[in-house]
């Protein structure tokens, strides 16, 4: 939008019209020049701004890209080495498990075994009072006879 030069009346009586209208004409086109330059500036300006956003992105997005590899192969590195500890506390803990298993069975078998023991030496005491009383009874009623 073009500003028109206006410019005023003493002028135009001074220097008559058709050298005034002219010379607006003139302002008026060198305006428009100068506009059109300045467009033309500020098009390759942000052309030129654009360019370098643009190739700063692609770098930036170069290097976080660098950094994302590094940082998945040091969680890889991490996750092996706990995966490997892993894998050697599961060992440690089925040869626990393995060894109170086998204690546990083998205790259980000294408990029946002793059990067996016990109620063997129950029956035998409990045989012999049976005797005891038999005898008790049998000499009662002999000699109550």
């Amino acid at each position: 939008m073009p500003v028109t030069a206006k410019l005023s009346r003493r002028f135009y009586d001074t220097f008559g019209d058709e050298l005034t209208n002219e010379l607006v004409e003139w302002f008026n086109a060198v305006d428009l020049a100068y506009r059109s330059d300045l467009r033309e500036y500020n098009d390759l300006n942000f052309a030129r701004f654009d360019a370098k956003l643009a190739q700063r992105l692609a770098e930036f997005d170069a290097r976080l890209e660098q950094r994302l590899a590094k940082s998945d192969v040091k969680l890889e590195q991490r996750l092996a080495g706990v995966e490997s500890r892993l894998v050697g506390v599961e060992a440690q803990i089925q040869l626990q498990v393995g060894g109170l298993t086998q204690e546990i069975e083998t205790r259980t078998i000294s408990l029946r075994a002793e059990m067996v023991r016990e109620i063997a030496l129950a029956k035998t005491a409990m045989i012999r009072w049976m005797f005891l009383f038999w005898i008790g009874t049998v000499a009662t009623i002999f000699l109550a006879r």
